[in-house]
């Protein structure tokens, strides 16, 4: 396998050069925003929660990735892309299921099994709907069931706060998948609008982590 080999996979891209998709490039900035504003505010937890401090260093790390995979784009930058998002999806959900949900390690495990055997079902299915963007499907429907336990678990703002990740996710996949469709009438392309609001998602997926320590913080103290 070459990892060297050009990929040209969204509207923007013309050629194989450096800054052929400068707005995709450049608007990955979104992600660099989103971590530094989520580590202010972590610095001023009483906690300190390493674990969730490795969470916003991926969100900075994910922006990096997809520059890289929208400047060089070949196929080793396309795994520093992607690899990045899949270990912030699973960091970030294992956080959801054992300090949100309350579940042990052993069923905060399972859950995690369960989430990968769910998207290896549906990728096949939804893949004529939903192109390459089926691979978010999984981590999307997360969001909206894991909002949905804990607001009816007494943890409304929680709940709360993982439905309107959730929600801004939805329209963040749907301008995804819109890229090449409204290509020959938008030649930009709209993936730009898809790394601000996945910058977005993320950083409301931190409040709702930095808002739980918080709050376990204070009663600590208490």
């Amino acid at each position: 396998m070459d990892w060297t080999t050009p990929i040209d996979a969204y509207c923007e891209r013309l050629d194989a050069g450096f800054w052929a998709e400068p707005v995709n490039a450049l608007s990955n900035a979104a992600f660099l925003l989103a971590a530094v504003w989520a580590f202010g505010r972590w610095r001023r937890t009483e906690r300190r929660d390493p674990f969730l401090l490795a969470l916003i260093a991926l969100v900075a790390v994910i922006g990096i990735g997809s520059f890289l995979f929208h400047t060089l784009a070949n196929r080793w930058s396309a795994l520093a892309d992607v690899l990045p998002i899949a270990l912030f999806i699973f960091g970030f959900l294992a956080l959801v299921l054992r300090r949100l949900v309350g579940l042990s390690w052993l069923l905060t495990l399972l859950g995690l099994v369960a989430f990968v055997l769910f998207g290896q079902f549906v990728s096949p299915l939804t893949t004529p709907l939903l192109g390459s963007s089926e691979a978010y499907l999984p981590a999307l429907l997360a969001l909206y069931v894991t909002g949905l336990w804990l607001a009816g678990s007494g943890k409304r703002a929680a709940g709360r706060g993982l439905w309107g990740a959730g929600t801004v996710f939805t329209l963040s996949l749907a301008l995804r998948m819109a890229d090449d469709p409204l290509c020959p009438s938008w030649p930009l392309g709209t993936h730009f609008l898809w790394h601000g609001l996945n910058a977005v998602t993320l950083a409301l997926c931190l409040r709702v982590a930095l808002i739980e320590g918080e709050t376990k913080g204070a009663r600590a103290s208490a």
